[in-house]
């Protein structure tokens, strides 16, 4: 411990074995796709992405000790197209004369250029090396097509409060990386805290637990007792603290003012969440979703609302998204309602579900041949001045009626040629 004592906790509790990996059960839980290829030695390039503190650079780590290969660390800020070639040299030489793998870990790889980008592309089509991205960034929209189109993507998804907590109870534990030495006493409220205020992010917690320990003093008893108070004092948040139970209702309290018309508890909400931690994206992908269920077909421009406010948080972050996100929130407070949508998409997915006699009419097949079973008989509504009635639907299903416009904002002008509305 004593020659560990100035490298950061977090750093040093960061896990070299998948038996102490948490998390991302999606990706490395057994018989998932990962999972197998480490196993099997069949792993190619590939590129992990997802929020900060959920293991990415970790499991990059991991994989290439598991394998036996010599590995590479660059950091795609500060590295250049001149040591990205001598790396590839280098790992040419190692596989030809002992048959050694080289991984290239590249962390924040959306940051090279297409010139950095392209000066790897020959070496991992051949196998010189096997490239693992890791980012924070989509790498559908940040990256160059030509490497992402070259290694399997996996999306890293935010730690549950009880990845956490295993990693904060571990390093409490550990006596050679960890706290296991030092006489301290843990309150289960503090630690759950921590869990339940890092957002996901095991480095931020693990920062908050040496910060929280180092700054107790000793008490008479020779311990270190860490209440919650001193925990919440510890990690990175504002005024504002909601435990996990409060989050879910004002969440909850969010998601019905937006529904209910209510612009101001809208905002409330919205904007007490996001003082105590919570990510404004959480607050926006609820929109984009309440924008369809709530309002519909009503006002169909609060989905374009919702999503531009979606595009700013994710591209202006705080506190510069908080104006676009605001305008959001009280464009939807304010927008007729309607759940049509909603009530049409769920009886389309029972429909799918259930229906067993589901064969598409013979007139709308892709076949040139006519005969007496309808082949070739489809309109062509173009023909028919952009609208002709006939079947679209199964026939087990052909008088069935999923949407059923509503009485509230455009929906009660839409004319359905149908004969729905009369």
């Amino acid at each position: 411990m004593e020659e560990n004592i100035r490298v950061p906790l977090a750093q040093r509790m960061r896990p070299k074995s998948f038996e102490n990996f948490v998390g991302q059960e999606h990706i490395v839980g057994k018989n998932c796709l990962l999972y197998r290829a480490i196993k099997y030695g069949t792993l190619g390039s590939c590129i992990f992405f997802g929020p900060p503190g959920t293991g990415k650079t970790t499991l990059a780590n991991i994989i290439a000790k598991t394998l036996k290969a010599n590995y590479v660390r660059l950091n795609a800020v500060t590295s250049g197209v001149g040591e990205a070639k001598a790396i590839i040299e280098q790992a040419k030489r190692e596989k030809q004369m002992f048959g050694t793998d080289t991984f290239l870990l590249l962390d924040e790889c959306h940051r090279w250029n297409k010139a950095q980008s392209d000066c790897v592309l020959e070496a991992i089509e051949e196998g010189s090396i096997f490239f693992i991205g890791s980012t924070t960034e989509n790498p559908y929209t940040s990256m160059t097509r030509a490497i992402v189109s070259r290694c399997k993507v996996f999306e890293f998804k935010s730690l549950t409060s009880k990845d956490i907590l295993k990693a904060l109870k571990r390093a409490l534990d550990d006596k050679v990386d960890g706290l296991g030495n030092m006489p301290v006493d843990m309150d289960a409220d503090a630690l759950e805290y921590l869990a339940f205020a890092s957002g996901g992010d095991a480095r931020s917690a693990l920062n908050a637990l040496e910060l929280a320990v180092m700054t107790t003093p000793i008490g008479k008893n020779k311990r270190i007792h860490v209440d919650k108070l001193t925990a919440m004092q510890s990690i990175d948040k504002k005024g504002l603290a909601l435990d996990e139970s409060m989050y879910y209702d004002n969440l909850s309290a969010f998601c019905k003012s937006l529904r209910g018309s209510d612009a101001e508890a809208g905002l409330y909400y919205a904007i007490r969440l996001i003082k105590a931690g919570c990510d404004p994206l959480i607050i926006a992908r609820r929109m984009v979703a309440h924008a369809s269920e709530d309002i519909g077909m009503a006002d169909s421009n609060a989905l374009l609302l919702a999503i531009s406010a979606l595009t700013a948080v994710e591209k202006l972050g705080q506190p510069e998204c908080l104006l676009p996100l605001s305008h959001a929130i009280i464009y939807l407070c304010e927008a007729e309602k309607s759940n049509s949508v909603y009530k049409a998409l769920h009886m389309a997915l029972d429909d799918v579900e259930n229906c067993i006699d589901n064969r598409v009419p013979n007139h709308l097949k892709n076949h040139p041949s006519t005969n007496k079973d309808g082949h070739g008989k489809y309109k062509y509504p173009h023909d028919f001045g952009g609208y002709v009635k006939q079947q679209y639907m199964p026939d087990s299903l052909k008088d069935r009626v999923y949407y059923t416009p509503g009485k509230n904002g455009r929906e009660k002008n839409i004319i359905r040629k149908k004969g729905r509305i009369e």
